[in-house]
């Protein structure tokens, strides 16, 4: 009895013994883990980068800017390289550079401010005025406009490398924003508290799902983010939506799963990222038909759900055929590509701008045509680029966004036109582009265009999209004069 008893105790001590030292190094651990994500060296490096691309650019910005006009001192200089080209010989020379020099160098000063403006009754009233002065004006006017010529390619290849080098500076400034926010995202993960953790862990365990750290990710708005490292017991075969089944009952919230994640889960540990679900989900269509006796559609158009929102872009090249395509398809891959890599919608498009503003001499410009749709708030922000009225159907009536500004592709500091609209379920998105509207009734495009979106009653956006294309070609018998693109987005909740 004796030794059942002293064995039970030497067991009981052994079991003692094991949990404090779980405890102690688990929690030595723990320790070690959250070190690696205390802002320490590696974060203040990440700034120390970022901090050197703003001062690059702000060093890029800082260097002389865009001029339309010639300064004084390059006015100047034109009319003395004319005045030693024409007046070296002339007998009057003294008389018009030396006692009239301020009548002369107003004059000349007047003749090259109307050649700068290019009107020509202001170009002819000046030359008379100097032909009135001197007795070799037109030879005089004529050396004057060939300088002229010249100088003034030289300020617009001056104004070209100025534009490249703002470029250059709102990518950096960009870039590092994106290494800020980089730095700032990397630090937000802490381990997840140890009893929300041993829940997840319980919990899972019964669905032979295994855990091995579960980190979670401050966010604003207050959404649920966390990371989870499990594999599924050998022999098991355990769905992704068993598992945020069971999620979704702990946190009291829908929870999903991050769309790159697998269906089913391995036997080998993955770490996946897990949040709360959106209230709104998107079903798009479109419908298109290419200008008459061309092949190809120079409008091109992205539907992309980025997890939080949605994205919708649409862009049309200048012109039709390959070559219009070639230009709004370089767009819309260019801003797919930025706004994956966490760049916003502004500044994706800022970007895009900049590319295509760099490689301006190919004569490349698009318009840009962007709705994000926020898929927890239904908010949707809109921005545009020499774009077409977008069209909003609710119940029974429609709203319009519209724009006035360029498109991209035109002048560095384009000005994007935006702004951000509540869309509320069963709500449609209906993008077009310039060639529908041109095909309805002149000074009525927009009036019409909303009483053919009234007027039909389709529910399914491809279906919708279709029909106003039809109603739309009956306008010009049925031929496209330009490229047609309807784009139709439904927003309902989930």
């Amino acid at each position: 009895m004796r030794t059942v008893i002293f064995a039970m105790f030497v067991i009981g001590v052994l079991l003692i013994l094991r949990d404090m030292a779980k405890i102690v190094f688990l929690g030595r651990k723990r320790k070690r883990e959250a070190l690696q994500f205390d802002g320490g060296p590696q974060r203040e490096q990440m700034e120390r980068y970022a901090q050197s691309f703003q001062r690059l650019a702000s060093t890029f910005y800082a260097m002389p800017v865009r001029r339309e006009s010639f300064t004084e001192q390059e006015t100047e200089r034109i009319l003395g390289e004319t005045e030693k080209a024409v007046c070296a010989r002339c007998a009057k020379r003294e008389i018009c550079w030396k006692r009239q020099r301020y009548q002369s160098a107003q004059l000349g000063n007047n003749l090259i401010r109307a050649l700068e403006g290019g009107q020509q009754e202001e170009i002819m009233a000046a030359q008379g005025a100097w032909f009135d002065l001197c007795q070799n004006g037109a030879r005089f006017a004529e050396e004057l406009g060939h300088i002229f010529t010249r100088e003034r390619q030289n300020l617009l290849w001056n104004n070209r490398l100025i534009e490249g080098r703002l470029a250059v500076a709102e990518q950096l400034g960009e870039v590092s924003r994106i290494m800020q926010q980089v730095a700032n995202d990397i630090y937000s993960i802490t381990l997840a508290p140890a009893d929300r953790e041993e829940q997840v862990r319980k919990a899972l365990a019964r669905k032979q799902v295994l855990v091995k750290q579960m980190w979670m990710l401050d966010k604003p708005q207050g959404k649920i983010q966390f990371f989870l490292t499990l594999r599924a017991r050998s022999g098991q075969c355990v769905t992704l939506r068993e598992v945020t089944k069971i999620l979704s009952g702990i946190f009291g919230s829908p929870i999903a799963a991050a769309r790159e994640s697998r269906v089913v889960l391995s036997r080998e540990f993955t770490t996946m990222l897990f949040k709360e679900d959106v209230n709104f989900q998107v079903l798009t269509g479109v419908a298109r038909i290419t200008r008459e006796a061309e092949s190809v559609s120079g409008d091109n158009y992205l539907c992309s759900n980025e997890g939080d929102s949605f994205l919708l872009c649409l862009s049309d090249g200048c012109g039709s055929g390959m070559e219009a395509c070639r230009e709004s398809e370089s767009v819309v891959e260019l801003l797919e590509m930025f706004t994956a890599s966490g760049f916003s919608r502004e500044t994706a498009a800022k970007m895009v701008n900049s590319a295509l503003v760099l490689q301006r001499s190919e004569g490349m410009f698009s318009t840009v045509d962007i709705c994000s749709l926020d898929l927890y708030t239904g908010i949707c922000e809109f921005l545009k680029a020499g774009a077409a009225t977008t069209f909003i159907k609710r119940d029974h009536w429609v709203e319009t966004v519209s724009s006035t500004s360029l498109a991209v592709g035109l002048v560095q500091e384009l000005d994007f036109e935006s702004t951000s609209k509540k869309l509320y379920d069963g709500d449609y998105l209906i993008m077009v582009t310039d060639g529908v509207l041109d095909a309805l009734p002149p000074q009525r495009e927009e009036e019409v265009m909303k009483e053919l979106i009234l007027e039909n009653t389709s529910t399914a956006p491809k279906e919708l999209g279709r029909a106003l294309l039809e109603r739309v070609l009956s306008y010009s018998g049925y031929r496209a004069a330009d490229d047609m693109t309807i784009l139709v987005a439904g927003i309902w909740k989930k």
